[in-house]
């Protein structure tokens, strides 16, 4: 399944006016590729996941989820689209403090079929080395440990797009290897996969990297470090 971004432009209201944020952006996601967007803190990175994502309308433009516009559609089957087509990944996590581990990963499950998803947490638990953390709540886990549950938490449903906001700004060398060896896991068995960082190595994993400035999206030339390779746990 395919994302596309096409003429996306948005603007924000700010003390002095209004203050210019995308500008005419398109971009298309293919199955099977990550995509790598840097750029300055306050560039719009985080602004154009959120309208990938069918989170915030654009002023202008389509995001085209497969053959479906999201944003010509109702509230319900927009939220439904994006709960059942795209995961989120994001830097402070957004944990539910309350929550065990479990009970976090199965949050996109909570309104109706968490029952049913139940085995497949616990397969993901596993995979994420957190099956011993499963009654731990957040305050219990490292930083390492808190990203593994958002990440397998949007892994939860098998979308086909993960969108992923500074996924390893916090990590360690280990634990950011983990994450992006997943990311790449996720890619090579056909997702597709949007990352907004500044950390060269994320941006060392994509398939193609764009640079994000005064609203335009330009082709990323810039030098990125080789991939090293860590010995980990997942």
């Amino acid at each position: 399944m395919t994302l596309h971004l096409r003429g996306i432009s948005k603007t924000f209201t700010g003390p002095r006016g209004a203050v210019p944020v995308l500008d005419q952006i398109t971009l298309e996601l293919p199955a099977g590729s990550i995509s790598a967007i840097r750029g300055a803190s306050g560039s719009g990175k985080t602004t154009l996941l959120l309208i990938a994502g069918g989170l915030l309308r654009p002023d202008q433009g389509t995001v085209h989820l497969g053959d479906e516009d999201l944003y010509a559609q109702g509230p319900a089957r927009r939220a439904a689209l994006r709960a059942a087509g795209i995961g989120f990944v994001f830097q402070q996590f957004h944990l539910l403090p309350y929550l065990n581990v479990r009970d976090n990963i199965l949050v996109p499950a909570l309104t109706g079929d968490a029952a049913a998803l139940r085995p497949r947490a616990l397969d993901l638990a596993e995979r994420f080395g957190l099956s011993h953390r499963l009654d731990h709540r957040p305050a219990a886990l490292s930083t390492g440990e808190r990203q593994r549950v958002a990440l397998a938490r949007a892994l939860l449903r098998q979308p086909r797009v993960l969108l992923a906001d500074e996924p390893t700004g916090n990590l360690d060398q280990e634990n950011a290897a983990v994450v992006l060896r997943h990311l790449d896991e996720f890619a090579q068995a056909g997702g597709a996969v949007l990352l907004a960082t500044h950390d060269p190595r994320a941006a060392a994993h994509a398939t193609r990297r764009w640079r994000l400035d005064h609203g335009q999206l330009h082709p990323d030339a810039a030098p990125v470090p080789a991939v090293q390779q860590a010995t980990v746990t997942p």
